[in-house]
């Protein structure tokens, strides 16, 4: 029993291509460590197992015996191994998700998972908000303005939007009221191009004639602008909270818009047999669709 595993697979790896060198070559070794492996399983044993000469080798009848009784239990340990090897590299979960999401909400809450579930790898594929998700993912949080066309979904949350600048330009605004809008450039999300104009309408505000509009094609881009004091942003809640709590943005007004646009939590499959997968959306779902209802 204290026959090393790595001597039996070298002389396996021997006797099945006749040379020393070729085997060495296989296991990454030089020959002489495997000949010197073979040497202290021979002296274990108790007989020679190859006919050595100056150019070759050849397996003795006990060599041959030995190998056809070795060989199978060397060649279940290999397929053993590499079948729950190939089974730990599976725990990995792939999600895709928006990268404002990610960075805002999701990797905020992600130590929370990562002290329960240690032994499960993640994989973060972030997308642009009205992007495809990756299609590589195992599971997809996405926002829609409708109930996307999957056949397992979760919703987790509304997102309502709100108007927001830094505390520089707010102080300036403050006391103009709905004015502002019509002397300030107003900043958006290219996805929703008439977000201003639906939040004007649903605030009361007559003429609306905005004097400049600059959108960006992420939700980031949309809050950086607003906090480097670009203008007026309609900024997600509560995706955008932390903004609010630093004072890196300020609320010019209380009116917030509400629309239809949720988040969702998409299964690209069946997640019976895949325990990881049913974790972790279990683990979005508490953790979402129950903290920012």
């Amino acid at each position: 029993m204290q026959t090393p595993i790595r001597g039996l697979r070298s002389f396996c790896v021997a006797s099945k291509c006749l040379s020393f060198k070729h085997a060495a070559a296989q296991l990454f070794l030089t020959p002489s460590a495997v000949s010197h492996q073979i040497k202290q399983l021979e002296a274990q044993l108790g007989f020679p197992l190859f006919k050595r000469s100056v150019r070759s080798i050849e397996l003795t009848s006990s060599g041959k015996q030995f190998y056809q009784s070795v060989q199978p239990i060397i060649h279940q340990l290999e397929s053993t191994i590499t079948e729950f090897t190939h089974s730990q590299q599976n725990k990995t979960i792939v999600i895709s998700l928006p990268e404002f999401f990610a960075s805002e909400l999701f990797v905020p809450r992600l130590n929370e998972w990562c002290e329960q579930n240690p032994t499960i790898n993640l994989q973060l594929e972030t997308v642009k908000s009205g992007s495809e998700p990756s299609a590589i993912a195992d599971l997809s949080i996405v926002l829609a303005n409708g109930k996307p066309n999957a056949s397992i979904i979760q919703e987790l949350f509304q997102v309502r939007y709100a108007a927001a600048c830094n505390k520089k330009l707010y102080i300036k605004l403050k006391n103009s009221g709905l004015k502002a809008l019509n002397t300030t450039p107003l900043i958006l999300h290219r996805s929703r191009p008439w977000s201003w104009h639906q939040w004007a309408e649903k605030s009361g505000v007559e003429d609306f004639d905005p004097k400049q509009i600059i959108q960006f094609d992420s939700m980031f881009g949309v809050a950086r602008a607003a906090q480097q004091g670009m203008g007026i942003a309609l900024v997600p809640l509560p995706m955008s909270k932390t903004w609010f709590s630093e004072r890196l943005l300020v609320k010019l007004f209380d009116e917030e818009l509400n629309t239809n646009d949720r988040y969702y939590l998409i299964q690209h499959e069946n997640m019976e047999n895949k325990k990881e997968l049913t974790l972790f959306a279990n683990w979005v779902k508490e953790t979402f669709a129950n903290d920012y209802q």
